[in-house]
């Protein structure tokens, strides 16, 4: 009798918490130490009187220490607010494009710090590539096509996660500086499916079959969904030097370096049973681009200038300290704070992917550590581990499961680091978009309830809607700070 196959399970790590003292980060021991350093000589010099004198002063350092904001300490999210305000102030949180003042040749129509990045297109492969002086990084983005994975046996998701894997660890041991996936589901009228059955469909309402599927259509297309998937792949330009100049120096050099990182990502989702079917030339990275700026695009009519990268952009963009608003739309990014902590199967983001009636981006950006600062990074967090254990136990703390648990992490990171595994940083963010702004509280209302029932934890980012939108909507390959 053969055995069943067991499902393939997943696990992830906590978000480190670890801090300078006591899981304390610096600057909420700065704050501690300021509230100590006031009610402590107004205690000696004053006693209770100087005590209740300084109080506004000492409990605004405590709350700023522990008061809870966006899902942190109030003292760590106060540098966003500043910056945010600081750019309000000054008029950046607002871009009008202004059609008679043309941009520098070769420049992408974007705003705020993407309106550096520059586009090359390739010769021999024609795909349009995206140039970040100040990162120093080239782009390139692969279109994907791959068959339901839920729908396949236990056997052949394990063999295809398999293959993803190595794909990744071969990429990352490269010049590779990020690789990016974007899986869009964007919102379809369903006139396909009916468009099709009023053609080639039984016209027998008698029959059982036709039956149920005139109620299938009824009920599903107005949910239905186009699905597409992007890999962008950007490589590091200075890890990649001795090469770029080996294959003809500047952007051509680092073009011809690019592709062959091209061909190898091509190569190796073979084993993961993916299929790639082209990489973007210009006129359809510049549809990409307008498309998540502008959701209406695809029911109007496209003119020369969707087809050029040097007018690829917003029109208009507003943004606010929890959403942004661009042309025809409002959108909110989202940041997946925490993966499942429990053993949990292969797919277990299906929730969300397949979360109808929502139009919404779920970006993961993988980024490749070197080896010596990923053993640095252990060895840095096993010293702050054993000096906060030391601190619990002078001070008579009780250690909780937490510390363990992070512990443990660490140790499996070394394991795999000493085993030859490749370390790649996973950042999963999902933008989520919607014609009205009630109608994007009710969809990332939906996408959070589908997060949670994924075993993710998700957080509005707050003061940084415009930057994270380029990281997440569009496939760059951004860094995500």
């Amino acid at each position: 009798m053969i055995a069943a196959s067991q499902p393939l399970t997943v696990r992830f790590g906590r978000l480190p918490r670890r801090g300078l003292i006591l899981g304390l980060s610096t600057p909420r021991v700065v704050c501690v130490a300021g509230a100590a350093g006031t009610v402590i000589p107004a205690l000696t010099w004053m006693g209770i009187v100087g005590a209740l004198m300084s109080a506004p002063l000492w409990l605004s350092f405590v709350a700023l220490a522990f008061a809870p904001w966006n899902g942190g300490a109030a003292v760590e999210t106060l540098p966003t607010a500043g910056h945010f305000l600081a750019r309000r102030v000054r008029g950046q949180t607002r871009f009008l494009a202004r059609p008679d003042a043309p941009r520098p040749a070769g420049t992408l129509a974007l705003p705020g710090d993407a309106c550096a990045l520059r586009f090359h297109i390739d010769g021999p492969s024609g795909a349009a590539m995206v140039h970040d002086p100040h990162e120093q990084t080239l782009t390139a983005v692969a279109l994907i096509q791959h068959p339901a994975y839920v729908l396949l046996s236990p056997e052949e998701q394990g063999r295809r996660v398999h293959g993803w894997s190595r794909s990744l660890a071969t990429l990352a041991n490269g010049s590779t500086a990020r690789i990016q996936v974007l899986e869009s589901s964007l919102p379809d009228s369903g006139r396909t499916i009916t468009d099709w059955w009023q053609t080639r469909g039984s016209e027998d309402n008698h029959q059982w079959a036709v039956h149920q599927y005139q109620q299938l259509m009824r009920r599903c297309a107005p949910s239905a969904a186009t699905h597409r998937t992007l890999i962008a792949i950007a490589i590091d330009l200075k890890a990649a030097a001795p090469a770029i100049r080996r294959s003809g120096r500047g952007i051509t050099g680092a073009a011809a370096v690019l592709s062959r990182e091209m061909d190898a990502l091509g190569s190796t989702l073979i084993g993961a049973e993916l299929r790639l079917v082209h990489w973007l030339d210009e006129t359809q990275l510049a549809r990409t681009l307008l498309g998540a700026y502008d959701p209406g695009i695809d029911q109007r009519p496209t003119g020369p200038l969707h087809s050029s990268l040097s007018a690829a952009g917003p029109m208009a963009i507003h943004e606010e300290w929890h959403r942004l608003r661009h042309d025809t739309g409002y959108s909110c990014v989202l940041w997946i704070r925490e993966w499942p902590r429990v053993e949990v199967p292969s797919h277990f983001l299906h929730s969300l992917v397949f979360q109808p009636g929502v139009r919404r981006t779920l970006s993961i950006t993988a980024t490749p550590v070197p080896v010596s600062k990923a053993i640095r990074d252990i060895r840095r967090a096993k010293v702050e581990h054993a000096t906060d254990a030391m601190q619990r136990a002078r001070i008579g703390a009780i250690t909780d499961l937490a510390d363990a648990a992070e512990l443990n992490d660490v140790l499996d990171r070394e394991r795999a680091l000493v085993a030859g595994h490749a370390e790649l940083r996973f950042t999963g963010m999902v933008t989520i978009t919607a014609t009205t702004a009630d109608d994007l509280e009710a969809a990332v209302a939906a996408v959070e309830r589908a997060a949670i029932q994924c075993g993710c934890e998700t957080r509005r980012l707050l003061g940084q809607q415009a930057q994270a939108f380029t990281a997440a909507a569009l496939p760059l390959a951004r860094r995500v700070s």
